[in-house]
């Protein structure tokens, strides 16, 4: 009996002991996961690098359809590094915008030229985020491949009418431009001193509708964004320049303007999410985006 019982005390206190070991190995566990949590290694969405991946909500943006690839490409790889944030983009013209973002109906307001003084004064605030040139467009038959400023003007004027007239073959020139709104336009005629003065035999309401209609229609000219221009038209020269980046960049190539993102107050006074999408798009990553579809970036 007195053997019985000794053996009995001793499970007891193997069990004891048992029992103690894994509650320390409990403890053990929750204070590791504790110091890992306190690292920062593994807390709600951050990365190995410290970057935060739980911004949520939604941006949006409104104006410039020349701004359309830019956009469009931003908000994408945004959202790719922010996956709790949706960002959205209309495209309705640079005025339509910026009198979007001043209303309050959208965060940013997309602006293929400068803000003028009745917008700023709105409280409307200039962000440019890249430079764009614009470039001059003919059907792809006509042999007339390089204009000077005078004779763009005259052009888009209605005193020159005729191909022939600036180096090209006999036949009428067919002049397309943007509706009154766009700010491709705005730029355009600003930078060829022709400001309520030009003369078109069609006002189309996108870029993409006057790459279409030039491409299609002998005797065309336009002018669109640098960065949507294809192998569907020819780009003609300026002042014997061709319209290229590095050329623009080199101030060689007159027809450039920026493409803005305006804010209703500076960017420091935007929401968190706002700000984190300005921060991307003046990274090297955001910078490498811009580059990548043909604009230039600011430095």
């Amino acid at each position: 009996m007195k053997k019985f019982r000794g053996i009995a005390a001793l499970l007891v206190t193997l069990i004891l002991v048992i029992g103690s070991l894994g509650a320390c190995s409990k403890n053990g566990s929750s204070d590791n996961q504790e110091d890992t949590n306190q690292s920062g290694t593994d807390t709600s969405g951050s990365t190995d690098n410290g970057e935060t991946k739980d911004l949520k909500g939604t941006l949006t943006m409104a104006g410039s359809t020349s701004m359309e690839k830019l956009a469009n490409a931003a908000a994408e790889a945004f959202m790719n590094k922010y996956p709790g944030v949706t960002v959205t983009a209309e495209f309705i013209g640079s005025g339509a915008g910026v009198e979007a973002v001043l209303a309050g109906t959208v965060d940013i307001g997309n602006s293929s030229r400068s803000l003028n003084d009745t917008e700023k004064q709105s409280g409307a605030v200039e962000n440019i985020v890249a430079i764009d040139g614009i470039a001059v467009v003919v059907d792809p038959a006509n042999t007339a491949t390089n204009l000077t400023k005078d004779q763009l003007f005259g052009i888009y004027t209605g005193t020159i009418t005729n191909w022939s007239d600036v180096g090209g073959t006999n036949q009428p020139i067919v002049v397309i431009g943007r509706e009154a709104a766009s700010g491709t336009r705005g730029a355009f005629e600003e930078l060829i001193e022709a400001e309520d003065q030009c003369k078109y035999a069609n006002e189309l309401s996108s870029t993409g509708a006057v790459m279409a209609k030039v491409a299609s229609t002998p005797g065309a000219i336009g002018y669109v964004s640098l960065d949507v221009v294809d192998d569907t038209v020819v780009a003609v020269s300026l002042e014997g320049v061709a319209p290229t980046a590095e050329n623009i960049k080199a101030g060689n190539y007159f027809l450039s303007r920026p493409f803005v993102m305006a804010t209703v107050g500076e960017i420091s006074e935007q929401s968190d999410i706002v700000k984190a999408f300005f921060e991307y798009m003046n990274s090297e990553e955001g910078k490498g985006i811009i580059k990548s579809i043909g604009l230039i970036t600011v430095d």
